[in-house]
């Protein structure tokens, strides 16, 4: 996924200018990193430089100059094709849990392994509820398929912790 085809997808509605497109993106994309305003209008020029978005005005509404922007047919075209292609998988999964419980075996062996785990576990299950209670104030499909997805993968985080701390135990018991 790029910025840029984000961007292009919410131009899709019409045209807006930068801040817009931000406050959108935000919107729609709550589990997701908020866009800096420099990363949407640096992702704008590259669009407009290909030939996918086109400014369409410019407005000044008691602050200051601001440029609105249209999807071009090629942009559309581009968006159309980008949205119809199949992501491919990772090709390399970060897994910072594993590495930090790894890390915390290596510097404080068992105990300090099961103490991340149940830390871990916890900020998990707190971030769940969050995204529960906010799924149930949403109104808008997209913004309840974000929250699903994350979690998702917040509940295949959890399986995971458990079942690292029941391979650590048994690997106790065993006494490696």
């Amino acid at each position: 996924m790029t910025t840029g085809h984000v961007l292009m997808g919410l131009l899709r509605r019409g045209q807006q200018h930068g801040y817009d497109l931000k406050r959108q993106h935000d919107e729609l994309f709550p589990t997701a990193r908020p866009m800096a305003y420099g990363q949407v209008y640096a992702a704008l020029g590259r669009l407009q430089a290909r030939g996918w978005v086109d400014e369409a005005a410019t407005e000044q509404l008691g602050g200051p100059e601001r440029t609105v922007y249209a999807l071009s047919e090629g942009g559309a075209a581009e968006l159309q094709r980008w949205a119809a292609e199949a992501e491919g998988p990772s090709l390399h999964v970060t897994n910072p849990l594993g590495i930090k419980l790894t890390v915390a075996r290596l510097a404080g062996g068992g105990d300090m392994a099961r103490a991340y785990l149940s830390g871990q576990r916890a900020a998990h299950l707190a971030r769940m509820r969050e995204l529960t209670r906010a799924k149930r104030e949403a109104h808008d499909l997209d913004v309840v398929l974000e929250i699903d997805y994350a979690l998702g993968h917040l509940d295949a985080d959890i399986r995971w912790m458990e079942d690292a701390q029941a391979r650590f135990e048994e690997k106790v018991e065993e006494g490696r």
